[in-house]
């Protein structure tokens, strides 16, 4: 397996040092405070990327899904399965984060409101996904039971994203496209973006990191290596 040494290995992880160092700067000294919420609104900049960025990690296992049932090939299986793996990470910082902004704002750590409540189911799936993974044994059947449950478990992502358009409920209306009187503060504005992508990109990272030693994993056990032990069948690695 080709692994992302060397020049191109460095880039990725340096670059989002640097957009992780100026997106703290955008948002505690450029970015203006929120005039009802406070500084406490300032976690807006982490929590929606953070959202968008588990939306992007299960849409990927989605599409690797699909790709493994047309084509039975392991590589789009353990694409979904890294996928799914960050994917789950950055869902329970979007559950963690919540919480913290809510509870000065609203009164309460939770609520049962549409999409906080999809939110979690949406974790819910995707940790079963991972469940299974690992509750399986049969390496086919336990890939597909895995495709058909990131294929399925996708549908939730666009009940959360609409749920604040369908149903007025606890959770804030649409800031970002949100239609009429949407909208942020130009500053805000930058701010957000910048830190979308910096979260795209550390998503990206830990993505293929992810990736790589998946696939390292699969070929120490092609060639017939204990990967906990260190040893092959028959002698010493």
């Amino acid at each position: 397996m080709a692994q992302n040494g060397g020049i191109r290995g460095k880039v990725l992880p340096a670059l989002v040092l640097v957009l992780l160092a100026v997106s703290l700067y955008l948002v505690f000294y450029y970015a203006p405070t929120e005039a009802k919420q406070g500084v406490v609104q300032k976690i807006f900049y982490v929590h929606v990327p953070l959202a968008w960025n588990a939306f992007l990690g299960f849409f990927l296992v989605f599409i690797f899904s699909f790709r493994y049932l047309t084509t039975r090939k392991r590589k789009f299986d353990m694409r979904a399965y890294a996928a799914a793996e960050v994917g789950v990470l950055f869902n329970t910082l979007v559950l963690i984060t919540g919480p913290i902004w809510a509870k000065p704002i609203w009164g309460i750590w939770w609520t049962w409101d549409a999409r906080l409540t999809l939110t979690l189911v949406l974790w819910l799936i995707y940790v079963g996904y991972l469940m299974l993974r690992h509750y399986v044994d049969n390496p086919e059947k336990r890939a597909t039971l895995s495709a058909v449950v990131g294929i399925i478990g996708f549908i939730d992502v666009p009940l959360v994203y609409f749920a604040i358009r369908w149903w007025r409920t606890q959770h804030p209306k649409p800031v970002i496209a949100g239609g009429k009187g949407s909208g942020l503060d130009p500053r805000m504005a930058l701010t957000f973006w910048v830190c979308v992508a910096t979260f795209t990109l550390l998503y990206t990272w830990l993505y293929r990191r992810r990736a790589e030693i998946e696939e390292l994993e699969e070929e120490l056990d092609d060639d017939g290596t204990d990967i906990a032990t260190g040893t092959t069948v028959g002698g010493a690695l």
